[in-house]
């Protein structure tokens, strides 16, 4: 299928610094370009982050949601790349800048692929939706969550959704993302009683306890995994003492760790089994007492394999000769908000350099993207 080039959009989009939460004209451009296609826009502000939904509907049948985010995470240092960080360069055969991978030119290919589907259907049964946040790379409280609460209330719906996310790993193509595992941080405070080391029985050391915690719960294998997920994990991701001095004992140790949890969790249940570690270890140490900040960051969702994964699979098939895999692995997205409103998958570009320095996408797999998305809407409304 032809399709309008979806590189000049790409470029315009790259070349707005829209670092989270500054929007920085982004959804200006993408409302300019939806607006000449026909669809009717409702750009929404929650507190500093912008938001844009946008729909076409041309009969009474189903909604197909194409989401994502404009924002995208700091450069660093700019000094380190190789090119403007946000001059949208193409040299090599390559998209360079911040935003390329993640994801600004899946939304590009998005806005694209909707187009050509347009041109040889311009009136589906149905209607075609963007859901498009400036706030999924930082707190992701004022984005997508926000919107769907809005879009509920104007009693706007959709059937399903597809997130243009960079899911493919080594060739694009080969990766559809029907899932994601959940995410669980934890700030663990123990607090003892300073002192002099040679006098250990007038303090109280909080590292061992603290130690003893932290064995507690790696001493648990999770689970064997579940249907579509592989196993849970607990990482230790810092323990501070901050201590200098060899000969004290210190008053205070901390300790920060991650669970990425699939299906077989909730993370009220994992916090459950937390503190009972914790009430063990201050039974073991009485003179250590425990502070846990646990925070759930994600929960896990689970899109069943169904006509609309194999559609997208179809399609990635048909544009790029690769078969793609259905996985939940990885990070978080604003999937895990959309799950709860219709079946959700994310299909997108290579993700190999997304959020690193001199971040870059192939010409070729932007345009062929395009290609894809809009032999999904082909699909999707001749069902």
């Amino acid at each position: 299928m032809q399709t309008p080039d979806p590189l000049p959009l790409a470029q315009a989009l790259i070349r707005r610094p829209s670092v989270t939460p500054v929007d920085a004209g982004a959804l200006d451009i993408l409302s300019e370009t939806l607006s000449r296609l026909g669809f009717t826009l409702h750009r929404r502000r929650f507190e500093e982050v912008e938001n844009l939904y946008a729909v076409r509907r041309t009969g009474p049948g189903r909604t197909l949601c194409f989401a994502g985010h404009t924002d995208v995470v700091p450069v660093g240092d700019a000094a380190g790349w190789a090119r403007d960080p946000f001059g949208a360069e193409v040299a090599e055969g390559q998209l360079w800048g911040r935003g390329a991978a993640d994801m600004k030119a899946a939304i590009a290919a998005m806005a694209s692929g909707v187009e050509a589907f347009f041109n040889i259907n311009p009136e589906p049964d149905g209607a075609i939706a963007f859901l498009i946040t400036a706030d999924e790379e930082g707190p992701a409280i004022h984005g997508t969550r926000r919107m769907l609460e809005e879009l509920a209330r104007l009693g706007e719906r959709f059937d399903h959704c597809l997130v243009g996310e960079p899911t493919s790993t080594e060739r694009f193509g080969d990766t559809v993302k029907n899932g994601r595992r959940g995410s669980l941080n934890v700030v663990v405070t123990a607090l003892g009683v300073q002192g002099h080391v040679a006098y250990p029985e007038k303090s109280a050391n909080p590292a061992p306890a603290l130690i003893a915690f932290c064995q507690g719960l790696l001493a648990r294998r999770l689970d064997e995994g579940a249907p579509g997920f592989t196993r849970s994990n607990l990482e230790v991701t810092t323990f501070d003492v901050g201590n200098p001095a060899h000969n004290v004992i210190p008053a205070k140790a901390a300790a920060k760790f991650n669970i990425r949890f699939n299906t077989a969790h909730q993370g009220e249940d994992l916090i459950a089994w937390i503190e009972a570690v914790r009430s063990a270890t201050e039974e073991q140490f009485p003179k250590v007492k425990l502070h846990l900040a646990p925070v759930i960051g994600a929960r896990p969702f689970y899109t069943q394999p169904s006509a609309f994964t194999a559609l997208i699979q179809d399609a990635a098939r048909a544009e790029t000769g690769v078969e793609a895999k259905l996985s939940t692995t990885g990070g978080t997205s604003d999937a895990r908000f959309i799950k709860d409103v219709c079946p959700v998958a994310e299909f997108g570009l290579l993700n190999d350099t997304a959020h690193k320095v001199d971040e870059h996408v192939a010409v070729d797999d932007v345009r062929a993207l395009a290609r894809v998305y809009a032999r999904v809407c082909a699909g999707y409304f001749a069902a």
